[in-house]
């Protein structure tokens, strides 16, 4: 008898328990389904870049490279001297897994020349922003920071238009006359090749390129996105200085080029469209080094 209503009691007891665990799973049902997108949304992250590394960055450039943008390297008479030209200089870091860069000097007889490169890999420490969304970012801050001109727009002929009236004939060419000069017309005044960026000296009557081909400008052939700046500029009683940047993106690295050129004689120019074909024929190198 006493084992029977042992075993009552423990029927009734499961009895119990799973009416409980069947009441309670359909009460939680509701308050579980009530906002079905928090659980998709909680587990989405932003994909990494895809650069987990940088490159050594003095040995990035190689010597042929470094011969077309340092002409000076080739004058350098002692092995030793020229092997550590070669070599460059690495920049201060605290981080070579997030920044890298090197620099050269070289002078010559005609010109010093200077050569820095940098790569950035950046992260971004926000689930939700990718990475390649905050290189993105720091690229748009340093393009804005370098205030480029509007982009130049090339002028149409304008449409052809009836035969002008003999009134119209004569109103024109006494308007002619009346201009200042009186053979140019307006837009076909040459710009002065001063301190204005991407002036060239006598780059534009050699080469062809017009002042706008040689404007600071954004690029659309060199990773996800790139920008070059030319400025020219004098200090003092010293020779003109010419500074050509490149900036671009790939992924999430963002790499930069400064390349500068100061001739040692007064009233010389360094050639623009030369140093810029330099710089971004060095900066396309980089590109497809990172396999952009």
């Amino acid at each position: 008898m006493q084992r029977k209503a042992y075993v009552t009691g423990t029927a009734a007891l499961l009895a119990a328990l799973l009416a409980g665990c069947t009441s309670g799973s359909g009460d939680k049902g509701p308050a579980d389904n009530a906002n079905p997108g928090d659980a998709g949304s909680a587990t989405a992250v932003a994909q990494p870049g895809r650069y987990r590394t940088l490159p050594e960055p003095c040995g990035a450039v190689g010597h042929d490279t470094l011969d077309a943008l340092l002409p000076g390297i080739q004058q350098i008479t002692d092995p030793a001297q020229r092997d550590k030209a070669y070599q460059g200089e690495a920049a201060l870091t605290y981080d070579t897994e997030r920044k890298v860069g090197c620099r050269w000097k070289v002078e010559s007889a005609d010109a010093t020349d200077r050569l820095s490169v940098d790569f950035e890999r950046v992260v971004s420490y926000d689930n939700t922003v990718s990475d390649d969304d905050q290189a993105r970012k720091l690229f748009l801050e340093k393009e804005t920071a370098a205030d480029l001109p509007a982009p130049a727009t090339s002028s149409a002929p304008p449409p052809s238009s009836p035969t002008p009236t003999a009134s119209s004939s004569a109103s024109s060419s006494s308007s002619a006359k009346g201009s200042s000069g009186g053979a140019a017309s307006p837009g076909a005044t040459k710009p002065s090749s001063g301190n204005s960026p991407g002036s060239s000296g006598s780059s534009d009557a050699s080469s062809g390129a017009t002042p706008a081909d040689l404007q600071p400008r954004a690029l659309t052939d060199l990773g996800d996105e790139a920008y070059l700046d030319d400025r020219l500029s004098t200090s003092g009683s010293t020779a003109e200085q010419r500074t050509v940047t490149v900036v671009f993106r790939t992924s999430n690295v963002v790499v930069t080029i400064q390349y500068e050129e100061q001739p040692m004689a007064m009233g010389t120019v360094p050639d623009s469209k030369e140093m810029q074909d330099r710089a971004r024929n060095l900066a396309s190198g980089l590109d497809d080094a990172l396999g952009g």
